[in-house]
């Protein structure tokens, strides 16, 4: 999911770090500033805690999800798919689908999903969201650990609009992205995102864990500021290719440098992801195929929000500065990036 918020790209990166670390600070942030200039680390810091209940300091060197960051690396694994030959930018879904999903218009395309213009009905539909703590999953999240599981909970929604005649934000399009890059390529999702994105960028420490596995090194989410519910009810077990990532803010910024350099896929590729498709008034913000541009400056974004989870990464290619905010609570990073301008 994203936010609302509207943020300005960054300025100087030094005097971006301290003002960063000054709102970290005064708005009680839980989670990691990093802020970056090609593999110079301007500020690398943490605050808060990364596990209330054992009073477990959150570190740098915390993963934390990061929700809709991963759309990005969805669109990243289709665009090797195409690389390859074995997808089609302008390529139907309907003869990956078969017969599942006989509501998805058998006119929509890889295209219309990685710019949000398919139509499909959503299953979370952003627009129709109360708070981002309600339960909205209508499966059991034990039960959703694979893209394939999906299906029950993608089916019941109808085509709201005719392919390609409008943008909206669909999280179901890009679960579907990753059902057809799974069965196109033969290989699990989270597997065929850490061959083709994150081995290729170096992310070691990046992945899609399950929930039911918790490890010392991930972040507890949280869905308050304050108080032990966690978000572990809220989003399934294991992520598909609209959310579920977890990473560290080191990885991210390797994750820039390796997008911008062509080690991924190839430059041309990259251009076609971030060549903007839709003004998007209410984020203050442009959208290409799986990520967000700034308006008026080249400077690309990630972001994410959902139950106990905020981030935002940002890079500016003109300057290769890089500029991430993660953090563990539903709502956490948003005042540490507002500009006080925008106060």
């Amino acid at each position: 999911m994203t936010s609302a918020a509207h943020r300005r790209p960054t300025n100087a990166p030094e005097d971006r770090a301290s003002a960063l670390h000054a709102r970290a600070e005064a708005t009680g942030l839980s989670g990691v500033v990093h802020v970056s200039r090609g593999d110079e680390v301007v500020l690398a810091r943490a605050y808060g805690w990364a596990d209330r209940a054992r009073r477990v300091p959150a570190s740098v060197e915390h993963r934390f999800g990061v929700a809709s960051v991963a759309k990005g690396f969805t669109a990243l694994t289709i665009a090797s798919l195409v690389e390859e030959g074995r997808l089609g930018w302008d390529d139907p879904v309907r003869p990956v689908l078969g017969g599942d999903l006989p509501l998805v218009d058998d006119r929509v395309t890889v295209d219309h999903l990685l710019d949000h213009t398919s139509g499909i009905g959503d299953y979370l539909d952003e627009s129709a969201l109360g708070s981002i703590t309600d339960h909205v999953l209508t499966l059991p999240p034990h039960v959703l650990d694979d893209t394939e599981a999906y299906l029950p909970m993608l089916a019941p929604h109808p085509q709201v609009s005719e392919p390609g005649e409008r943008f909206a934000y669909n999280n179901a399009g890009y679960v579907l992205l990753a059902l057809v890059a799974q069965r196109v390529a033969g290989v699990p999702f989270p597997d065929l995102v850490a061959d083709r994105v994150l081995g290729p960028a170096g992310m070691t420490r990046t992945g899609y864990p399950r929930s039911d596995e918790p490890t010392a090194d991930l972040a507890v989410g949280y869905l308050d500021e304050e108080g032990p519910r966690t978000n572990v009810l809220h989003l399934p077990v294991r992520g598909s290719g609209d959310g579920g990532l977890a990473t560290t803010a080191a990885d991210l910024a390797a994750f820039w440098r390796a997008l911008t350099t062509g080690r991924i896929v190839p430059l041309a590729a990259v251009e076609r992801l971030v060549e903007p498709r839709h003004v998007v008034e209410d984020e203050g913000m442009r959208y290409g195929r799986g990520f967000w541009l700034a308006l008026g400056t080249d400077e690309l974004v990630l972001e994410g929000y959902d139950a106990g989870v905020s981030a935002r990464t940002a890079h500016d290619p003109a300057t290769g500065v890089t500029v991430t905010v993660l953090a563990n609570t539903s709502d956490g990073a948003w005042p540490v990036l507002r500009e006080p301008a925008d106060d």
